[in-house]
Formats: structure tokens, C-alpha cells, sequence
């Protein structure tokens, strides 16, 4: 280690050091860097990776502790859902997810009351026509669905109880098309005809009306929950409803990814340690980079043995590159 050879003059940075040098390079670039090289990890061959011809992927949403400062109080808040106000002001996170891979492809940070819909809307530009992206129902919306289309996705979401999709037709593997008409702006005799000419075949503007494909079925070890999906894939020959019901339930593997980030990255019950936003909003993007890199890392390494990446673990990954070592250790090279 240079620290250890003869006449050696580089010795490793303070803490108040690495504070500075964080403060002049700002949160900007560590964006920049994960936008640029934040891609899927998953090749033709990973395992799991693909419903058909579609990259299976999930949006999900997660929050993270921050150091009690005023500064932080003032750009991100306290979540006082629930009744009572958390002990410390969080960040939301929202992300987009490979699910074979765990892999975060693309993020927004904001405050704690930031809604998730709204963060989302900024991430939808970034599908392509090769992703399934997979949702629950609280990202559900008209226009939501409509954004996320724009680039060629396709979409299989959960959707409320309360969504009423018109009838059209039934299918032969138990699921059925239908027409969602946007929530307001239309009157009852423009929905009727939107409904009509989607009867006849029609062409409908997307502003105002959208064909779906509706799967509905129960879990039975979750006490007979009913479960409704709609997806844009509108064929079952390209997608069946066992299919599409499986593929949803990979949707879980974006919140093992949270956890990972979460929990064997960070470390179990930890606050992030910046105490002001920009360094927090630097320090989240640097904890997306790694995590993304990490899982990469796991894909490449699985998918060429053949394997499903979850067969590798990743607090094992963790503990091998040793990332969570502190700066201030002896290194083999200067910085």
C-alpha cells in the first residue's frame, strides 16, 4: 500500500476533506453519471429476464432517512401520514427496475410529499418499445398509462377496485377486452360513443379513450384477494393470462432491489449522512450508481454461468468488493 511504502507522502483524506470535496463537485454530475450509464442488465439469455419478446421491468417507490437539519426539514420534509410526524425528514425515491437483474434504470428524487404519480410522469419518457412495465395500483391513471405508452412500452398494472372498464368482449383464455374512457372532461354521450365505435373496431384518439385487456383472477393463500390487471398487450397468443398473472408477481423483485439498496448497501437502520439537501441529493444518485453497478455485475456474472441472477446474493457481492469500506481506510492507490 502506498501508505506503507518507503518515503510515501500520500496519506488519506480526512473526513472534513471528503466533506469538501463533496460540496464543490455538487449532486449534479452523480446524476449525470447514473442517467448516462444506468442501462438493463439483462442479454437475450439471463434467465427470467423476458415475458416473450418484452424486457419485464417495475416501477416502484421507496423513502429514505435524512440527518434531522433545518435545511433538510425545509427541502424534504416530515411525513406526517398516518397521524403522527416521522422522527426524521425523508426522501422519496422513485425507480424504474429490471426485474431479473434488480437493476435501477431510472430515478427521481424529491421531498417526501411528492407524489408518486407526479415522479413517475418523468420516468416514462425513458421506456422503450422492448419493456413490459409492470405497476401497482397506486401508480394507476389514464393519463399516467397514456405517458408511459408514448415511447412504445408495453403495460401490465394492478388497478383500483373502483376502476369500471367497459365490456367489449370476452377472450378464450378467461380474460376480456375492454375501453377506458379518460375520467372527466367527457360527457355521458361522448363516452357512449367512444364506447360504439370501439364496439365497430374504430380508431379512438388516446386522449380520450384506450383499449384494454383485463385479467382478473384470486390468491388463494392471500385469503381469496381479487386481483384486476390491465395490460396493452391485446392478443393472448402473444401473452396469456397465466402469463401475464405470473409475469405481475415478478413485480416483487423491484422491491428486493429496495432492499438491497436499502438495507445491505446502506446498512440495516441507517440515516444517510448528508446534512444538507444538495449533499443528500448527491448522495442518493451515488447510492443508485453503485447498487446498479453492483446488480450489473451479478447479471453479467450469471447470465454467462446460466443461471438466474437471484441464485447470487447480493450482500454476498457486497462483502466481496468490499464497497462499504470507509474512505479514510488504507487503500492500495491514491484516490
Amino acid at each position: 500500500m502506498l501508505a506503507l511504502m518507503p518515503e510515501a507522502r500520500w496519506e488519506a483524506p480526512t473526513r472534513g476533506a471528503i466533506t469538501q470535496a463533496r460540496q464543490r463537485l455538487g449532486s449534479e454530475v452523480v446524476q449525470k453519471v447514473f442517467r448516462q450509464v444506468a442501462r438493463p442488465a439483462a442479454t437475450e439469455s439471463t434467465p427470467g429476464a423476458w415475458l416473450n419478446r418484452w424486457r419485464v421491468t417495475a416501477i416502484d417507490r421507496f423513502v429514505v432517512d435524512l440527518p434531522d437539519t433545518e435545511a433538510n426539514v425545509a427541502e424534504f420534509g416530515r411525513d406526517s401520514a398516518g397521524g403522527y410526524e416521522t422522527a426524521f425528514p425523508q426522501a422519496r425515491v422513485v425507480a424504474i427496475s429490471e426485474c431479473a437483474s434488480h437493476a435501477m434504470v431510472a430515478a427521481d428524487v424529491a421531498g417526501c410529499w411528492a407524489g408518486e404519480q407526479t415522479l413517475a410522469f418523468s420516468l416514462y419518457e425513458q421506456l422503450n418499445e422492448e419493456m413490459l412495465l409492470t405497476a401497482d395500483r397506486g401508480f394507476y391513471s389514464f393519463s399516467a398509462g397514456n405517458q408511459a405508452r408514448h415511447g412504445g412500452a408495453h403495460l401490465l398494472w394492478r388497478v383500483q377496485a373502483e376502476l369500471r372498464p367497459y365490456w367489449l368482449r370476452d377472450l378464450g383464455d378467461g380474460s376480456w377486452l375492454a375501453v377506458i374512457t379518460k375520467p372527466s372532461g367527457l360527457r355521458r354521450s361522448q363516452k357512449d360513443r367512444l364506447r360504439e365505435a370501439a364496439r365497430q373496431g374504430r380508431d379512438l384518439d388516446p386522449d380520450d379513450a384506450v383499449i384494454v385487456r383485463v385479467v382478473d383472477y384470486t390468491v388463494p393463500d392471500r385469503k381469496g384477494e381479487h386481483i384486476r390487471l390491465i395490460t396493452s398487450i391485446l392478443d393472448p397468443a402473444e401473452a396469456s393470462a397465466e402469463d401475464l398473472a405470473r409475469c405481475y408477481h415478478d413485480r416483487w423483485e423491484a422491491e428486493t432491489g429496495i432492499d438491497q439498496l436499502k438495507t445491505h448497501l446502506r446498512g440495516p437502520g441507517r440515516i444517510l449522512r448528508s446534512r444538507t439537501p444538495e449533499l443528500v441529493y448527491q448522495e442518493i444518485w451515488a447510492y443508485l450508481l453503485t447498487h446498479w453497478a453492483l446488480c450489473t455485475l451479478i447479471c453479467t456474472a450469471a447470465t454467462a454461468a446460466g443461471i438466474d441472477p437471484d441464485r447470487i446474493k447480493f450482500l454476498g457481492t457486497v462483502r466481496i468488493g468490499d464497497v462499504r469500506r470507509s474512505v479514510t481506510d488504507r487503500v492500495a492507490f491514491s484516490p
